[in-house]
């Protein structure tokens, strides 16, 4: 195995080097607020995609700033009492994907919820307007408004109210409500359990958005965090506001919600992955409190990892 980033004694004590600011427990209580105050206004209405046993809706409800959201929705047809419920959550620019890659989980008795991200390649809304560029990526979306304006503080409560909408369905257990998903999708995962902690399960895989100044650091603000470097070519050449922005990104950094999880945590990590580097995903990991498991892959990166969807089925059935 190559190492590329801390050494793996080390990556286990490693905590973030990304700032935390002052009023971020505030920030989040008033954006709580703001989410629990909106009426949904939930629509179902039937896929053109059905499968016998099985229920496809289009999920649409309100989020903050009046943006739709749209999700699938799936559930089996003759379910006995209560389902379980897995929340899904796609990679960064995509959407929720297929309808039939949702069907193992719902053949298991779960209903399935997959969110699609707000202004990427899905169907929910981007209506937020903000002061500054808009020109690459929605990291630094709002990065020159005021951090209300980020536009991932409003993904990220889309995940929360998604999870409560589920929660509050007639034929969910709320006590039973899992998420999972890699890349963007580990980020929300984590999000998601972080402000609505009545998720008992969860199963992030190499998550994005996480420890910013470390990739910077690591000269790593390339593919998936290029909008770092672009952000700081255009709009601050000379770096004047360096620490400004690394704590203005801090709202939206989930090493700084992860303290937040009560849920049981199934996480996984391929030692060489570049793209997400371990040293910002063991930042997440080590701040869980919440029981939890660490299952590393070291000669893997931002990849498929063997036998993990079968693990994250299996920890969900269990």
């Amino acid at each position: 195995m190559g190492v590329f980033d801390f050494p793996l004694e080390q990556l286990k004590e490693y905590r973030g080097s990304s700032p935390k600011p002052s009023d971020f427990d505030e920030y989040w209580e008033r954006a709580l607020a703001q989410m629990r105050a909106i009426d949904p206004k939930i629509e179902l209405i039937p896929s053109d995609f059905q499968v016998e046993n099985v229920e496809c809706f289009d999920l649409y409800f309100t989020g903050v700033k009046q943006a739709r959201i749209h999700a699938k929705y799936l559930r089996p047809k003759a379910s006995k009492g209560k389902n379980g419920a897995v929340l899904k959550f796609h990679g960064y620019s995509v959407n929720a994907g297929d309808w039939q890659d949702k069907l193992s989980y719902v053949s298991a008795g779960f209903s399935v919820f997959a969110l699609d991200c707000r202004g990427q390649g899905g169907s929910s809304e981007d209506r937020g307007s903000v002061k500054g560029n808009t020109l690459n990526g929605h990291i630094i979306r709002g990065l020159d408004d005021h951090e209300d304006n980020l536009l991932f503080r409003d993904i990220f409560l889309d995940t929360a109210q998604l999870a409560s909408i589920a929660m509050s369905m007639p034929e969910v257990d709320e006590n039973k409500v899992y998420a999972m998903g890699g890349s963007q999708g580990g980020g929300l995962t984590i999000a998601c359990a972080a402000l609505e902690p009545r998720i008992s399960r969860l199963a992030p895989v190499y998550p994005f958005l996480s420890d910013y100044k470390r990739v910077w650091d690591m000269d790593l603000a390339k593919d998936a965090y290029q909008e770092l470097q672009a952000y700081f070519r255009f709009f601050d050449p000379m770096h004047k506001r360096e620490a400004e922005v690394f704590n203005k990104l801090g709202y939206i950094d989930i090493q700084n919600l992860a303290s937040r999880i009560k849920g049981k945590v199934l996480f996984a990590t391929g030692l060489m992955d570049t793209i997400c580097p371990p040293s910002t995903q063991y930042a997440v990991y080590n701040k869980i409190t919440s029981q939890k498991e660490h299952i590393i892959f070291p000669d893997y990166g931002h990849e498929w990892l063997p036998s993990f969807d079968d693990m994250t089925f299996q920890f969900f059935l269990d």
